[in-house]
């Protein structure tokens, strides 16, 4: 999850990020739109980068209508013409991030007694990168202890240099002077070296950064957003001021050290296949799952679940290839779904649906503030549940009590003190069942708050106050980015890599598994000729992902499933606005065909070579709410190999034909 940061920004790439109609980070669906519409009218300049152009169309500045699948080609050919016009910021480079450590001819860095070597230009000679007034090269050929070794910048400019514009110009379809354009407009607006003040504190002025959510969910959008990541590091502009940020204060992710101690382990694995030859870096994502339950041996796994709870989703719509979710799924004993009203997963799968409260419950706390300003929100009930519905925490009090799980050290009540933070004096006893406005109240006052929950009841949200520029921006932490070096070159995953092979996987798992982002064209383009168009997908403003056609009057703003298609593309196939048609979708690997009917919507809002399909329909058809609105788009999707990233992660891309009913 990638965002800027907008009050300072001059320069944002929207890419794959549908600023007026998604979600994301925290409340950025309430506070982003209204950030990037202050800073346009401070004058800074937006481009799309999506195959199609969505609500945030009349707020943009030009629109690259970029091929489905080929993000990674493109952001490597923005790397490569960035470093082509010099511009790259040296410092930032050299003291937080491990493009000077040396590498050697093997991959790995060169080591002395277990510290990364960097080239000291001032000694000619090499040293530990933390050695006392070192001064790093990030370019260059050496030799070390008889080998042949070059920092990791000089490996990604070498790597980089068969990724030109002009490379990338067909594979993307965005023609190349477009592409070194962008590339020009992010060196000019990075204003490498500058400073400013905020709040009395200087800070790095990079003000250029990329929004991207969900940029990893196709085939190999791990590395994808990798190189995004990469193209920010080489302008410096990675937790400065205006620029690219991934939370709301910089901190360390608990993955980063894990990253370096992943082991690659021999079955039996997990359901998701954590830590196995196939991904050992996971997402634990449920297409995966699904998969793997149709087959367990296949994937080494001898202990399946028994029980499964869904809380507030609806995996037969929004996880990947409904027929997968379905038939997998259907091998676990017991399903309970816990949920605000009968979904498609809950009436096709479950064994008992517990019904969820909505706005007559305590949740919480969330963070309800933005990048700038720190506040607290905790949703309190404006009425008793209607029906038999509960607030989840009352159900999982219940669960908990029936399974005996709910008391003593190690009981839901004590994981309650641990996860809110509780102070001694307001811990929750461990021998006595809370009512939940206790533990908001016990929360609340461990948090300082005198008055406990009732400040919430009379105020709404607790405004902390100001972010301070230190908590921020990464350059000025204390020490700066956590005292970590950002990884331009990613050494564990040539080690995962070699580890994969070694344990006998097949190539498709560790092919992507390079230090170095490296294109090579998806799966879906193996598919026959005749399955010429892409499909994407995407959701729509007016519901909340795959769960709101169920409310009759936000369903009557959208009430049926269309396909977006192009004139140009309807016209060569004799289609017209309204018409049904078929989409059959094809799978590259097993060449399984799937097939549904929708009517066309004509747009010039989209490639002529893509076509469009948004989530959230293909509801219980049975439902009075929900007749007639068409089908799910996760009923053209695949998964399993060639259509999961290497991180686990569920693509959205196949390539389909269209064709008149």
């Amino acid at each position: 999850m990638l965002h800027p940061d907008y009050r300072h920004t001059r320069y944002v790439l929207h890419w794959g990020y549908n600023l007026t109609n998604a979600g994301g980070n925290k409340l950025c669906w309430i506070t982003y739109p209204r950030q990037w519409l202050e800073a346009k009218a401070n004058g800074a300049r937006a481009v799309v980068i999506d195959p199609r152009l969505h609500g945030v169309g009349p707020h943009t500045d030009d629109w690259l209508p970029v091929r489905p699948g080929s993000d990674l080609a493109l952001a490597l050919a923005l790397c490569h013409e960035v470093i082509s016009q010099g511009a790259i910021d040296v410092e930032y480079l050299t003291r937080y991030t491990n493009a000077p450590f040396l590498v050697g001819e093997n991959g790995r860095f060169v080591r002395a007694e277990g510290k990364e070597l960097v080239w000291d230009t001032a000694t000619g000679a090499a040293a530990p990168f933390d050695q006392p007034g070192v001064r790093p090269a990030l370019e260059g050929s050496f030799v070390v202890g008889g080998a042949r070794v070059r920092p990791a910048f000089q490996v990604l400019k070498e790597h980089l240099s068969r990724y030109s514009a002009e490379w990338a110009a067909d594979i993307c379809g965005v023609p190349a002077t477009a592409i070194r354009r962008l590339a020009a407009d992010l060196v000019e607006n990075a204003r490498i070296g500058a400073t400013t003040v905020v709040d009395g504190v200087a800070v790095p002025y990079r003000p250029v950064a990329i929004h991207t959510y969900h940029m990893a969910q196709q085939e190999l959008g791990f590395q994808t957003v990798r190189a995004m990541l990469i193209l920010m590091m080489l302008l410096g502009a990675v937790g400065a001021v205006g620029g690219q940020q991934i939370d709301f204060t910089w901190t360390i992710h608990a993955n980063f050290a894990k990253w370096d101690t992943i082991q690659v382990k021999d079955p039996p694995y997990n359901v998701w296949l954590e830590s196995s030859k196939y991904f050992p870096l996971n997402s634990n994502n449920s297409a995966v799952v699904a998969m793997v339950l149709q087959d367990p041996q296949r994937w080494g796994v001898e202990t399946l679940p028994e029980v499964m709870i869904v809380h507030m989703t609806n995996p037969v719509l929004a996880f990947g290839s409904q027929k997968d979710i379905i038939d997998g799924f259907k091998r676990i004993p017991f399903i309970a779904v816990i949920d605000a009203w009968l979904s498609k997963t809950a009436d096709l799968l479950a064994d008992v649906v517990l019904p969820a409260a909505t706005l007559e419950k305590y949740e919480g706390p969330s963070s309800a503030g933005d990048l700038y300003l720190d506040a607290v929100a905790v949703r309190l009930p404006i009425m008793e549940p209607l029906g038999e519905s509960r607030g989840e925490i009352d159900i999982y009090l219940d669960l908990c009590e029936k399974l005996g799980l709910l008391f003593g050290t190690d009981g839901y009540l004590a994981r309650i003190n641990q996860a809110l933070n509780l102070k001694d004096a307001y811990r929750l006893p461990l021998d006595r069942r809370p009512a939940v406005r206790d533990i908001f109240d016990r929360w609340a006052r461990s948090q300082g708050l005198d008055e406990g929950i009732a400040y919430f009841e009379r105020n709404g949200v607790w405004v902390k106050g100001k972010v301070p520029p230190t908590s921020r921006y990464g350059y000025v932490t204390s020490p700066p980015f956590g005292g970590v070096r950002h990884r331009l070159y990613g050494e564990s995953l040539l080690r995962l890599r070699e580890e994969m092979r070694a344990k006998g996987a097949d190539e498709v798992f560790w092919r992507d598994y390079t230090p170095l982002p490296e294109w090579r064209p998806p799966t879906m383009e193996r598919s026959p000729a005749q399955y010429d168009l892409y499909l994407v997908t995407f959701k729509l403003i007016e519901f909340k992902q795959a769960r709101g056609t169920q409310l009759p009057l936000v369903a009557e703003l959208a009430p049926r499933q269309r396909l977006w298609m192009n004139p140009a593309t309807a016209q060569a196939r004799g289609i017209r606005e309204g018409d049904e048609v078929w989409v059959e979708s094809h799978n590259a690997v097993t060449g399984e065909t799937k097939r549904i009917k929708v009517r066309v919507t004509l747009t010039q809002a989209i490639r002529p070579d893509t076509v469009g399909l948004p989530h959230h329909y293909g509801e219980t058809a049975r439902h009075p709410w929900t007749v007639g609105q068409g089908a799910a788009a996760a009923e053209l999707l695949f998964t399993g190999p060639g259509y999961v990233a290497n991180t686990a992660d569920q693509s959205f891309h196949t390539k389909v034909r269209v064709f008149k009913a």
